[in-house]
């Protein structure tokens, strides 16, 4: 079996760890996706007979927005090596209506793990091609009696003479000396002429419905090659970028695709991961005004997906029997429950989100590998600019989030990109002006800037 799930074989305390360099707190959310990912790898070390009946328990995530759940799952998909696909609940129709059918998020992960797995069997040949490359870009390099004289027909049986000989040798030198030149980059500014790989013209993207999606990609697919996909253009380019032209087409040469189809069909039915967003956008509740074509409706198209089933695409037909799903919603107005009895059975694991607090802004801003802070400084950094952030400058950009999440609508950590980005607007804006000075960001200065905008409620709706 093709596959690469969890190359680590990470513990489940490993995966909480990785997760916490970038996310903040969510203990209970970051404990069960471990769980669900370590489970994985376990059903891998069963016999068959068993191994085929231990499906995955998929999880609902509940919580308001920014708090962190996308995030979890597209970081652990990551950390995994999965095939993995966000989708938005709202964005399907029930068959028969217009709009995307529920087939379509099984085709968007079988593309994403062709990706995945093209990717790997690049990376195993890259060495091969290079080599296979530099020698293409020499044959461009060495001057055209020196090319032509080293060829010899197949069927001149004559013997070499001592001056032939000689000849070859003083022409191999001469390949091998230019060969160092060309690893030392002493040729890095001559131009020679190659063959590249031309992308079709763009096409319309096409839609079908009840089964039709996979005809319209390939459908699209012939479009874009009769429009000129994968033709040989001549250009002239610069030796670095030749060689990378020219190892790219000698790694695609060297992989087997149907090779790598066939092993990314196995990833995405054995490791994939679908994300399923706003799932609470269609719970059918009592009362509730509008067609029902996005709510139970779509559930009942769901369901098959998440239990188990067959779906064909271009690639080949998967089984979505193992594939992981974890669903997300804020659940404000509706709760679990609301779903349809299947569709619930089939997410057995409920863990709930808290919402974040001043304390967490404090710890998003500073702790993540990639936290805002860091981020502004080195964007500001590019501009030599030093910017130093305070701790009570901190303390009170997270102070004016949390307020700003309270008295208006929650939207979690985001708020802090609109805090940091209004405190900031005036550097980003005079930035190329000041090269070579400091910025510092205390509590005083981001009072100033943001406390007449907080305390103007109708101005704050708008702007914080």
């Amino acid at each position: 079996m093709a596959m690469n799930i969890n190359e680590k074989n990470f513990t489940p305390r490993e995966i909480v760890s990785e997760l916490d360099r970038y996310i903040v707190g969510q203990a209970a959310a970051k404990k069960a996706v471990a769980i669900a990912m370590r489970n994985r790898w376990r059903r891998q070390q069963i016999a068959p007979p068993l191994r085929d009946e231990i499906a995955p328990k998929n999880i609902i995530l509940m919580g308001p927005t920014g708090c962190g759940k996308t995030e979890i799952a597209r970081r652990i998909a990551k950390l995994a090596h999965s095939p993995f696909v966000k989708v938005e609940a709202t964005k399907f129709t029930e068959v028969g209506y217009v709009g995307r059918d529920v087939d379509s998020m099984v085709r968007d992960l079988v593309e994403d793990a062709v990706k995945l797995c093209k990717e790997e069997a690049l990376t195993l040949v890259r060495a091969k091609a290079d080599i296979l490359a530099e020698d293409l870009l020499l044959d461009l390099l060495m001057p055209q009696p020196a090319r032509h004289s080293a060829a010899r027909l197949p069927f001149d049986t004559k013997a070499a003479t001592p001056e032939a000989e000689e000849r070859s040798e003083s022409e191999q030198a001469s390949r091998e000396k230019l060969r160092a030149m060309l690893r030392e980059g002493k040729l890095n500014d001559k131009e020679v002429n190659i063959e590249v790989s031309q992308p079709g013209a763009p096409v319309l993207q096409m839609f079908g419905q009840g089964g039709m999606e996979d005809m319209a990609s390939n459908l699209q697919d012939a479009l874009q090659n009769a429009l000129g996909g994968g033709r040989k253009k001549k250009r002239k380019v610069k030796v670095p970028d030749a060689l990378k032209f020219l190892a790219a087409d000698e790694a695609q040469k060297l992989i087997d695709m149907d090779q790598v189809h066939k092993n990314a069909v196995d990833r995405a039915e054995q490791s994939g991961i679908i994300f399923i967003d706003e799932i609470d956008k269609i719970t059918g509740k009592d009362g509730s005004r509008g067609p029902d074509v996005s709510r139970e409706g779509v559930q009942r198209d769901i369901l098959p997906i998440v239990e188990g089933s067959s779906v064909p695409t271009k690639y080949g037909v998967v089984k979505t029997d193992h594939v992981l799903f974890i669903a997300a919603g804020a659940f404000h107005s509706t709760k679990p429950s609301d779903l349809i009895p299947e569709l619930q059975g089939r997410f057995p694991l409920r863990v709930e989100l808290d919402s974040l607090t001043e304390s967490d802004f404090v710890r998003i801003l500073t702790e993540p590998e990639n936290s805002l802070v860091k981020q502004y400084v080195a964007l500001l950094g590019t501009e030599d600019i030093v910017v130093e952030f305070a701790a009570d400058g901190i303390k009170e950009l997270a102070r004016i989030a949390a307020f700003a999440n309270a008295t208006q609508q929650n939207i979690g950590a985001r708020r802090l990109y609109t805090v940091m980005e209004r405190v900031l607007e005036d550097e980003s804006f005079r930035a190329p002006d000041m090269k070579g000075s400091t910025v510092q960001i205390n509590a005083q200065l981001v009072s100033d800037r943001l406390s007449p905008i907080l305390h103007d409620e109708d101005l704050s709706k708008f702007i914080l």
